[in-house]
């Protein structure tokens, strides 16, 4: 093996400048504020004080600039902006804006450092506050990684902040008070005597006063709304029907688009005949797109029925036709030296300690895993020959902005990008193929607008999954103890191809998603390493709900898991005496009180396993009761204990947190995409099942603060449910299942 292809924190920070393709962040680059970008479109008598907060004389309006796809952003990010400004945020038009370089994502970059989340060293933490450099020179506006809240907790307070600060300036100009002396609340500034000046009435005022940027944010004790349970600002259209997701979307004069691509991504159209298809009522067009062809129609349904009848002659694509073969080429590259990728965890000697007795070993597999969100992919896109305006649910809003710009040949400040509710995403709306297959149409059809739409089986065949991936893990116990732990994991690399897409920058350097959950695990075992191999490119990958850790903590907590039992240990206690940081086993010994942990044995055709994982910062462990019936396995109950340094809405937080529950279990039960002649063969939700409701347990969940940061929490409930469920499966049976999804190898009622 090549010791130069160790992942080191130099590599780190080279490979961080070539990520930046060759960005110099300069001193003038850096610090130099991003331009307001609501200063551009500015009504009369309207202000703009910052970014975040746009004042008029008929009302005040948030600007939420993180996407929402179900995870409460809009709600969690008017409500850090509206403590400060001192409004109620119903009472204010909260909107993601138009995209902007001002909202890029200081804190989506800090996870790709070489340090694990515990160690909170100088130089660790210097690295994590150097990664908003290239995020703000490369203007990142990126919803993901369970950043919307470690990003906006000080920058969305700072902007209501200096907005409630730059009003009662106002108000003091106005009365010849001083400010010191004048108060705000619920969107009012009071004065000494206890009347009381509307925010919307000192909005002339306020426009002609340069901000006031000296503040002093509240602190927790005198927060009114942050730390309590509110109702969502999307809950009412939400609960009646009336949110208006891209789907239901609509503009005056668009028609109707859909296409059929190659089911194997990125293979060629060879030919096609659409002769059925144009003679069909309704039909407008058939036009080729990148592989693939579209059909244009006066509906939707038209449209679908139109494509089904085009009869295409696929290429192939560039990558093995089956799941086995894949399977076959993941296997291989732990076998060859050359296929290494990296190294970040190496503790002790490894190497020395299994020459010194039995080794346990355990081989694992996991498989490619689909977004499936409920709302199809959508888009609606109007082309003009000086003009671009799209409409859709998306996480990258520049990065579309840039491509469309691409594609239509206009300059940047040509094109809009409206985003829109997201019916769901997981990482899905991480990508962009749907909105450029919209933009060539209406390229094409110039001044018309095109709504495009896919068909669920286009939505499951082209979706880039998480990557499948294979284990092979050796360790030893000694004296009750686990002494060695050394895990090797193979898949194909998920960034590179992600950022090519994207920006069509080669990104140099290891993928770390490779390893991340399993090499940043907070336990001292004394000889401990994990080591990631780069599998070749073959179905292209994806980021999909928690990524790495996503299917890294399956792998690696079931072998814990494993070398825990071969040591005649328990597997809670073992996991706590192993754990060196002091967040992470208070979260291990809350799971223990809350279920009332006594040992994996709960009674006659019974278990109890427990699971845990850190990632993004959060400490989650799992406890999940099952029962083994006559008719298979039944999930009982699931114990959480979770922690996120501070809580800003109880219900919502513990609604996240049940929900990567129920996401993880169902996934880890039944999902997966596996492939025959280079196509997914679960192409909707018949095939592709999740947990259903008579299945999902009762989910208890215990949220501790003792963390020092304030974290995200959408994606780290998923990767402890998986092994959790594992190993109270091999705790009720004795069957240790090594391979995802379980029902390959036991039944779930």
């Amino acid at each position: 093996m090549d010791s130069l292809g160790t992942l080191t924190r130099r590599s780190f920070l080279i490979g961080s400048v070539a990520v930046a393709g060759g960005v110099a962040f300069g001193t003038y680059v850096v610090k130099t504020p991003v331009r307001n970008p609501l200063l551009d479109t500015l009504a009369d008598g309207e202000v703009a004080i910052t970014p975040y907060v746009l004042i008029a004389a008929d009302g005040i309006t948030l600007i939420t600039p993180r996407a929402d796809s179900g995870q409460g952003a809009y709600s969690v990010q008017a409500a850090l902006i509206a403590e400060e400004l001192d409004i109620d945020p119903a009472s204010a038009t909260i909107t993601p804006g138009l995209p902007g370089p001002a909202y890029y994502n200081g804190a989506v970059l800090a996870e790709s450092v070489p340090f694990p989340a515990y160690d909170q060293s100088i130089l660790a933490e210097a690295m994590r506050r150097f990664m908003a450099v290239p995020a703000k020179v490369l203007q990142l506006q990126i919803t993901g990684g369970s950043s919307t809240v470690p990003d906006g907790f000080t920058r969305l307070r700072m902007a209501g902040a200096v907005a409630r600060e730059t009003l009662k300036e106002a108000a003091a100009r106005r009365t010849g008070l001083p400010r010191d002396q004048l108060d705000t609340a619920e969107g009012h500034v009071i004065l000494p005597t206890g009347d009381r000046i509307a925010y919307t009435d000192l909005a002339a005022d306020a426009a002609g006063i340069e901000p006031i940027r000296d503040v002093e944010l509240r602190p927790p004790e005198r927060w009114k709304r942050l730390g309590k349970t509110a109702v969502r600002t999307d809950m009412v259209a939400k609960c009646t029907g009336t949110e208006v997701y891209g789907i239901d979307d609509s503009v005056d004069g668009m028609v109707y688009a859909t296409v059929r691509a190659n089911p194997g991504i990125n293979g060629d159209v060879v030919s096609f005949d659409a002769t059925d298809a144009e003679a069909m009522s309704g039909v407008l067009g058939v036009l080729p797109v990148p592989h693939g062809v579209a059909v244009v129609a006066r509906n939707t349904w038209t449209a679908f029925r139109a494509a089904d009848s085009v009869r295409i002659e696929w290429g192939p694509p560039p990558y093995p036709a089956s799941s086995a073969e894949i399977f076959d080429a993941l296997e291989a590259v732990l076998d060859n030296d050359q296929s290494f990728d990296h190294r970040r965890r190496d503790d002790g000697d490894v190497d020395a300690a299994l020459a010194r007795g039995d080794v346990i070993k355990a081989n694992y597999r996991i498989p490619y895993l689909a977004h499936a969100p409920l709302e199809p992919m959508n888009a609606l896109v109007h082309v003009t020959d000086d003009h671009c305006e799209i409409r859709t649910g998306t996480q990258i809003p520049l990065f579309i902005r840039a491509r469309a710009a691409q594609i239509t040949g206009l300059d940047q400040g040509k094109v809009l990008v409206h985003v829109l509710p997201m019916g769901g995403s997981f990482g899905h709306r991480l990508e962009m193929t749907h909105v450029e297959q919209a933009l060539h149409i209406a390229v094409a059809m110039k001044g018309t607008p095109i709504k495009l739409v896919w068909s669920r089986n286009e939505d499951m065949t082209h979706d880039y999954p998480r990557p499948a991936a294979v284990a092979r893990a050796r360790g030893r116990v000694v004296d009750g103890r686990v002494e060695t732990f050394d895990l090797s994991v193979g898949q194909s690399a998920m960034t590179p191809g992600w950022v090519r897409r994207l920006s069509g920058m080669s990104l140099p350097g290891p993928d770390t998603t490779i390893t991340t959950g399993s090499w940043d695990q907070p336990f001292a075992i004394p000889n401990y390493r994990v080591t990631g191999y780069r599998a070749p490119d073959m179905v292209p990958v994806s980021s999909w709900r928690s990524v790495g850790a996503s299917g890294n903590g399956f792998l690696h907590d079931c072998f814990l898991d494993e070398l825990i039992h071969a040591a005649g240990a328990d597997p809670l206690a073992e996991r706590i005496r192993l754990c060196m940081d002091d967040t992470s086993r208070r979260v291990l010994e809350a799971v223990g009180e809350m279920s009332g942990w006594d040992g994996p044995g709960i009674g006659e055709n019974r278990g109890r396993g427990v699971g845990f994982c850190l990632s993004f910062g959060v400490p989650v462990a799992q406890v999940v009761d099952v029962t083994m019936t006559a008719r298979g396995i039944r999930i009982d109950k699931v114990h959480v204990a979770v922690d996120v340094g501070q809580v800003l809405d109880p219900v919502n937080l513990e609604a996240q947190v049940c929900g990567g529950v129920i996401f993880g279990l169902g996934h880890a039960m039944n999902c997966a995409l596996t492939y025959d002649n280079h196509t997914p063969q679960q192409t909707n939700f018949h095939a592709y099942e999740g947990m259903r409701l008579y299945q999902t347990p009762e989910i208890d969940v215990r949220v501790l603060t003792n963390g020092t940061k304030i974290r995200g929490i959408g994606e780290p409930g998923v990767p402890p449910a998986a092994p959790a469920l594992a190993n109270a499966i091999f705790a009720a049976t004795g069957q240790r299942i090594r391979e995802l999804p379980l029902n390959k190898h036991v039944a779930f009622v």
